[in-house]
């Protein structure tokens, strides 16, 4: 099994983020701050979860390469997706608010490629993409 670069990167990242960012060290470690490191730390397992569980019909761009309905993936039809701005949430409330700004961006940015991806597997695999488009969220 290969470890995604994401498993690795973010992080590494982060941790540069949280130790060299001015003032992010300083800040009182909160409830609201842990719950919010919590939160970025589950959304982070999950997403790794998600892309181990999508094997190799990962793409960057949307392909239609198999239809991916175990693990996660049978509840969630865009596990990634939700558990990246999952992640990015927790670091917005954990690290720093104007994480918010890039958080918003996200959330439009993941809605538009899972509608061009819902077409193509839609294309691609027919009533079996509907029907499990019904037994699923987002």
């Amino acid at each position: 099994m290969r470890i995604p670069i994401p498993a690795i990167v973010i992080p590494l990242v982060v941790l540069l983020l949280y130790l060299f960012v001015p003032g992010l060290k300083e800040r009182p470690w909160t409830a609201l701050r842990v719950a919010g490191g919590i939160l970025a730390i589950v959304g982070y397992i999950l997403l790794v979860t998600a892309r181990i569980q999508l094997g190799k019909s990962f793409a960057v761009t949307a392909q239609a390469k198999e239809l991916v309905t175990r693990g996660l993936y049978s509840r969630i039809r865009n596990p990634i997706y939700v558990f990246v701005d999952l992640m990015w949430l927790g670091l917005a409330i954990a690290l720093s608010y104007w994480l918010f700004v890039p958080f918003l961006g996200l959330l439009v940015m993941h809605t538009v490629r899972a509608r061009r991806e819902a077409e193509v597997l839609q294309d691609r695999f027919g009533q079996t993409y509907l029907d499990y488009r019904k037994q699923t969220w987002f």
